[in-house]
């Protein structure tokens, strides 16, 4: 069976799956979707922002990604456009907005919070980031200011959008560090996703680069995940352990450990060996693991803050679409290279 045909059937699948949650749990579902969205567009993203810190920084390893990362970047318009369903169902997932009860809420709270307002700044988030990726598709030349301009904006747009559309699934919860934790993920996921785009064994000799840099971005978000859980722990206030508490669970326990090991002990071990970071095959299976693992680890920041979730498989529903976008890639890009040897 061809990869167009298995990217087919895991999107029918999908499309089944999600008409059954809708009936028996639309919450879960949309919960599910969320994380998805979340990951899919802040590899996107998070690629476009490699390209830009390339831009400013210089070096041969950012010229080895541009342009896949530019092609991923075609795709970002339409991530957001996805967006909407989210917007559509916000009255399931946000307790703010009518999903379950809220905490006494500060004047500031209930504006920044109210449902109009929310909708109002998700649109502005989704409409510059697709100005940016059409800038940045359409420039002719580089310009290291322009790149500085872009990587703030999308600094301060992804930190509040994290803020808005997943600290806010526990108003009475908030975290300084938390935007820049997941801005971190994103950038990590973006060059996660540039190492399996590019040839490997073409781009032999700048795989250690890419080691270094992923390395970096892997100890920045354990130090980031880290100072936020001490801070918060030892302080030990009811309004800001409450969401660690939530994550008390025996198996939400496991995904707490499992993303210590695999999203940063393990990648650390591995990165630390300067031949592994030679080894096309070393790093592009690094590369698929820290984007898997950067799944987890946004159902962890999500699925245990949703008021009411209950245990239905229905939140795993949208998986199959992921399965089939891979598919589909994988089959265009054989597609892809038998034309470029037939034309060689």
């Amino acid at each position: 069976m061809s990869r167009t045909v298995l990217a087919i059937a895991a999107v029918a699948t999908a499309a089944v799956l999600a008409l059954i949650g809708w009936r028996i749990d639309l919450r879960a579902l949309l919960a599910g979707y969320l994380v998805l969205w979340w990951f899919v567009t802040g590899a996107l993203l998070g690629g476009l922002a490699n390209v830009w810190l390339h831009q400013l920084t210089g070096g041969d390893w950012g010229e080895i990604i541009r342009t896949p990362l530019l092609r991923a970047a075609r795709w970002l318009p339409l991530a957001c456009l996805l967006f909407l369903p989210v917007l559509a169902g916000m009255h399931l997932l946000y307790p703010w907005a009518g999903a379950g009860p809220v905490a006494p809420e500060t004047a500031f709270r209930k504006l920044w919070l109210s449902p109009g307002f929310f909708v109002a700044r998700s649109l502005a988030y989704l409409l510059l980031w697709s100005a940016l990726a059409w800038i940045e598709l359409r420039a002719r030349h580089r310009s290291a200011g322009r790149a500085a301009a872009c990587l703030l904006a999308f600094v301060f747009s992804s930190g509040l959008a994290s803020v808005d559309w997943l600290m806010s699934l526990r108003p009475e919860w908030y975290s300084s560090v938390f935007g820049w934790l997941t801005g971190t993920g994103q950038m990590l996921s973006g060059l996660a996703l540039a190492v399996l785009l590019i040839d490997r064994e073409a781009a032999r000799q700048r795989l250690p680069d890419f080691g270094n840099l992923l390395m970096m971005y892997v100890l920045t978000w354990a130090y980031l995940a880290y100072v936020q859980f001490l801070i918060i722990w030892s302080a030990d206030l009811p309004r800001e352990i409450s969401w660690y508490l939530l994550r008390a669970t025996p198996g939400w326990k496991t995904v707490a450990w499992t993303l210590a090991v695999v999203h940063f002990a393990g990648p650390l071990l591995i990165l630390l060996s300067r031949h592994a970071k030679q080894a096309p095959t070393m790093m592009g299976g690094l590369a698929a693991l820290l984007l898997a693992v950067h799944l987890l680890d946004c159902w962890w920041l999500v699925l245990p803050s949703v008021t009411g979730l209950t245990d239905h498989w229905t939140w795993l529903a949208p998986l199959p679409v992921l399965a089939g976008v891979l598919l589909a890639w994988l089959a265009w890009r054989g597609a892809e290279t038998k034309r470029r040897a037939a034309h060689a």
